[in-house]
Formats: C-alpha cells, structure tokens, sequence
C-alpha cells in the first residue's frame, strides 16, 4: 500500500499516517510496534521526556522500518501522568510548572517561555533521540508547542539545522484549527511558507487528526475521512495505544487511542484504505528528497 510521492500524478491522495506520541506510555509503544508497516500506520514521532522513550528507542535501534521522527515536546497534559524538560530544572526557563513539569496547556507555556531556554530544550530532545540510536525521519511538535509565534523561527531552524523535514501544513488553518495556540495570526506561517518555498522546501497540504469519537462511531467516522482525502498531501495525526495503561492515564479518551489501535491492524479497514485510492507514505521518502536537494544545492 505504500507508495512514492515522486512518482505519482499531481492529482494523487496522498496520506501520512501517522503515529503521535510514542514513547508517552507502554502501550503506545505496543500499538506503534505493532502496526508499523501493516499498511496503514506508516511512521510516528517520538515523546523524548516520557517515561517509555527507553522502550521505544531500545525497539527501534537499527530498523529499517523504524520511520520515526521527534515529537518536540514542551508541554505535559494529563492530570496525573507528568513529565518535564530534559535540559534544564530552572524555573527561569519557563519550562516548568508549580509541579515541576512542563506546563499542561500551550498557551501556559507561552504566558512564561523564555525562547532560548525551549530551543535548548528541543535541541536536547533531538540529540537525546538520536544518541539513543533513533535515526530521526523528521520534526513535528506535540500540542503545536514548537510552532507558536515565539518559537516557530527557532523550530525551522532547528529542521534546517538537522537536515529534517518538519511537519508545517501549507494550509496552516487546517492545523491551527484542531490545536489550542493562543493568539496567532495565520499570515505570521504564510510569510514563512513563502520564505520557505522561496528555497525549495516542500511541505505537507493540510493536517487532520484523530476525530476524538465514541467507540460505536469510530469505524464509520475513519472510513469517512479516508473517502473525504483530497489531492495533495495530508498528514493524519493518529493516536494509537494498545490496552492495559492507557485506560487510567486519560479514562476519557482512553477509548479513541485504543479504537485506533484495534482499526490499525483490522483487515476491513485496510482493505477500505487500498480500495478507496489513497496512497500512504512514511516520512523517510520526503528525507531523501530533502537531503538530495540539499547535496546539489
């Protein structure tokens, strides 16, 4: 099922699914090392602060099918289940939170962010991911931390720096839409877009994620987003988690992570995927454009 975006026509649906969060909990992991190259699940990113990156990074030494890429994290969401930065324990750095972890909510982060101390944050998460042996596909960003006005500059050069494609939809409403940012002006990422292609870069169409349904809609909802695809690239942020941990960390949503788990390897749904058209790609053939184009240039 997977295909080559270089050699298909400009009309082609072309999909990223895509796995977030690895590395957040043990059954992320599960769900990740199970369904990569199944057909559907083709690539995900890892959380480098959690507590199962170990597991992760242990599993995913010398794979070729280990297409993951960085998960900038800069926030920890759940109630219970925390984490915090890598790099530093300063207060000062606007990394932490009165629990001593990285702030819950993206617009937290903001109210407090020193830009230096989260670059050096990101920075440390890449080089903590690839001394534990994980070659990086690419960059995107948990909660869409990384790419708030703030940081986003920092974040693009941190892609440039490491020779990574970053996850920046062209049509950036599609991500600003589901993610919780603040105040953000879209002509802010056109301008970067512009710059950006100005320079070669290529970049996904548009963004859609898990659609946070209940179990009894979640077959029907997913086989609808698959048929609603357009042409162009689009990058689908998935959440799979197998049984066992993910039920006491987030009971509320438990059951669309564990849903996309069960759907990710169920033959039905792959065959609706094969038979609706759409082609699904990882991120390890927009690196080795990536990295082509930057030896000629």
């Amino acid at each position: 099922m997977n295909g080559n975006a270089e050699n298909l026509p400009p009309d082609a649906r072309i999909v990223i699914p895509h796995a977030d969060d690895v590395g957040m909990c043990h059954g992320a992991n599960r769900a990740f090392m199970e369904l990569a190259g199944l057909g559907f699940v083709t690539t995900g990113s890892v959380m480098v602060p959690c507590p199962w990156f170990a597991e992760i990074a242990d599993w995913a030494k010398g794979r070729e099918a280990g297409d993951l890429g960085v998960h900038l994290t800069l926030t920890s969401e759940w109630q219970h289940y925390r984490w915090g930065p890598i790099s530093t324990r300063s207060p000062a750095s606007g990394l932490l939170d009165a629990d001593g972890c990285l702030p819950r909510r993206v617009p937290e982060l903001r109210a407090g962010l020193d830009p230096v101390a989260a670059e050096d944050e990101m920075r440390a998460q890449i080089e903590r991911a690839m001394a534990m042996g994980i070659r990086p596909t690419h960059l995107d960003t948990h909660m869409g931390a990384a790419l708030v006005p703030e940081l986003a500059d920092r974040t693009i050069a941190l892609a440039d720096e490491y020779r990574l494609p970053l996850l920046f939809p062209r049509e950036i409403e599609s991500y600003l839409g589901v993610l919780n940012l603040g105040p953000v002006d879209p002509a802010f990422y056109a301008e970067r877009h512009a710059a950006l292609a100005a320079r070669g870069a290529a970049f996904v169409d548009r963004f859609v994620m898990t659609p946070w349904v209940a179990s009894a809609e979640s077959d029907a909802t997913y086989r609808r987003m698959i048929e609603a695809l357009e042409p162009g690239v689009t990058f689908f942020s998935l959440h799979p988690n197998a049984p066992g941990d993910i039920e006491v960390i987030i009971p509320e949503l438990a059951h669309c992570r564990t849903d996309e788990h069960r759907l990710g390897q169920d033959p039905g749904f792959l065959r609706h995927v094969e038979d609706s058209g759409v082609v699904p790609i990882g991120f390890a053939p927009l690196l080795e454009r990536l990295r082509a184009a930057t030896a000629r240039a």
